[in-house]
């Protein structure tokens, strides 16, 4: 088996585990150089390099930096290493970005010049739906089409059906979670709604959401602080979930608390244009 295929065989497995990693991919070689184009690697968080080969000491820095910054922020990057004198005609120095091209000096004897797509691999976003309601059904299913990893936590008495998820806990105890991008909402309504909040506050994530009215909410809130629960923790919480569209169906709603994990989901990933004047 060639190394390429080890490379490629991992990169499926780490994928399959919804595991993040890096892989480099050297796309461009000149002169000497220890790889050749189309030798890839992968690289696990923690920098070590689990398969493959992208060249020796005088790239590698540079590429383990680039990937620690990519699985940081989820975009690719161009890394070229150059010999020095071949930065300076390009005006460049190491460490600087152009064009989307990130230069690093070769100091190494072969004065050879490689470039490597660093592309991170991310696993996919993780909803967490807490409660067994209508909204929560059509928040694991609309999230599914939107390629989340959807978990349900419901005790199994509750849930009239089988949601449409990847994971299913049975009761409120959120463990062995993906530890990826993750949103919780708990969607109770009437149905353990104490138990489901003072879980999913237990949870790091970007978005805490909770279906109900805002005069519910404080209703729970002083309960829950009177249970010792810290007020800042609680007010993470967005009551009620969702953009205010006008939504009545539970389809309806669940679609409009997608739409503000969006927001979240894709904060500085893209400028969002302002909606004009009417």
């Amino acid at each position: 088996m060639t190394v390429h295929v080890d490379v490629m065989d991992l990169v499926s497995e780490l994928k399959a585990a919804e595991q993040s990693f890096v892989l480099a991919t050297v796309v461009r070689t000149v002169s000497v150089t220890a790889a050749k184009a189309g030798a890839k690697a992968v690289i696990r968080p923690d920098g070590s390099i689990a398969a493959g080969w992208i060249g020796g000491g005088c790239a590698r820095g540079a590429v383990l930096k680039a990937a620690r910054e990519a699985l940081a922020d989820g975009q690719p990057r161009m890394v070229s290493v150059q010999p020095e004198n071949l930065l300076a005609e390009l005006g460049v120095r190491p460490g600087d970005d152009r064009d989307g091209v990130r230069f690093a000096s070769n100091m190494c004897p072969s004065k050879g010049t490689m470039d490597i797509f660093v592309e991170p691999v991310l696993p996919h976003p993780s909803l967490v739906v807490l409660g067994a309601s209508p909204v929560a059904m059509a928040l694991a299913t609309q999230a599914r089409q939107l390629g989340y990893h959807v978990t349900v936590a419901a005790p199994a008495g509750d849930r009239a059906a089988a949601p449409d998820a990847d994971m299913l806990i049975d009761g409120y105890q959120l463990e062995d979670l993906n530890q990826t991008m993750r949103f919780i909402v708990v969607s109770t309504q009437g149905k353990g709604d104490e138990a489901a909040l003072r879980s999913a506050v237990s949870i790091d994530a970007l978005y805490h959401a909770f279906v109900g009215s805002r005069r519910k909410m404080t209703a729970l809130r002083k309960k829950l602080i009177a249970d010792g629960i810290d007020a800042l923790t609680i007010d993470r919480i967005k009551a009620p979930a969702g953009l205010d569209l006008g939504a009545i169906t539970p389809e309806e709603i669940a679609m409009s608390i997608l739409a503000e994990i969006t927001i979240e989901r894709r904060r500085g990933q893209r400028a969002i244009a302002p909606v004009p004047a009417r």
